[in-house]
Order: structure tokens, then sequence, then C-alpha cells
């Protein structure tokens, strides 16, 4: 009984997904959706699929929209706690948005695509802090560690998932030696 336990446990171990999106929250304002919009196209997003004839510029919302844009973002802020807040208009997600065109990819990660558009992307890069609607800021939110670079910082566990099934994984064991 133990050894069926362990495996179904291993099992679900080995085929948890690790995809991860961020997605703006149902019942948020357009306003604030724009500006959680507004700031990741201008701090590190790659919006060009959402513009006009962009590979995800259809279904043409401003939550779809911010969806692409804080995703893109936190894709390529690798994911980093925090990096998906927007001052509470977006939240982590293991599933990409449902109403998606079918020429739109959402990348789960760094590395995936964003997406194909027609037309050439500028290549100036910007300075400074974006800013958004009567110039103030907005971006992600939380506690700093001290690391000023998430590069430099050491991942214990790649996802919280795996631990947590990993230490249940232990306790029945256990639980079962009794």
């Amino acid at each position: 009984m133990t050894l069926l336990i362990c495996l179904v446990l291993f099992l679900a171990m080995t085929g948890h997904s690790s995809a991860t999106y961020c997605l703006c929250k149902d019942g948020v304002g357009d306003q604030a959706l724009q500006k959680s919009l507004d700031y990741a196209c201008g701090a590190g997003a790659d919006c060009t699929a959402i513009l006009q004839n962009g590979a995800c510029y259809n279904p043409n919302t401003v939550k779809d929209h911010c969806n692409y844009a804080v995703n893109s973002y936190f894709q390529n802020k690798g994911q980093a706690t925090g990096s998906c807040d927007f001052s509470g208009t977006a939240t982590v997600s293991p599933n990409p948005p449902t109403n998606v065109a079918s020429t739109c990819s959402y990348p789960s990660s760094s590395t995936g695509t964003n997406g194909t558009t027609t037309g050439t992307p500028s290549t100036t890069p910007t300075t400074g802090t974006p800013t958004v609607f009567g110039g103030g800021t907005l971006g992600p939110t939380g506690t700093t560690t001290g690391i000023t670079d998430p590069n430099d910082a050491v991942a214990l566990f790649g996802s919280t998932n795996i631990f947590v099934t990993f230490i249940m994984t232990l306790w029945i064991v256990g639980l079962s030696w009794i």
C-alpha cells in the first residue's frame, strides 16, 4: 500500500506543469487596467503583439491587452516575486487566458515567444521611470530582500508545489511506518 501511495505521489510530482502566467484580475476597472498596461509596456514588456495588426491585437479590449502586457513583463522579469502585482490589478495563474486569438502565443517563461506582428518594432531604448495618467508611477509592489539583481539570488526550489508535494510524500511514508 505504501509503495502504491509513493508511486502515485511521484507521478503527481513529475507530471506537474510549471507554466505560470500573469493575468489582469476580473472586476478591475478599465482605467486601472490601462495604467497596468501602460506601465508594463513602458517598463520591459514586449507589447508589439498587441499593436493594431499584431498577432495578439484581437480581442481588442483593455483587459485582453492588459493580460498580454503584464504577462510579457512578468516573463521578461523572470517571474520574479512581486513582478505580477501591478498595485493589485494582476495575479499569477497556472493557465493562460481563455479568449486568446489563434494567432497569439502567451509565453509561460522568459524564453517563450511573444507572438508575431507585422512591421518593425522600435529599438530605441527607454530611460527613466515610466509614468501614467497624471504623471504618477505604477509598478510591482512588495518588500525588498536586499538583492538588487534577481540573477544574483539563489533559488532554493523552482516550484513550491513540487516542494509541498515532496514534503507530503515524506509525511505519508513516515505515517505508514508507524
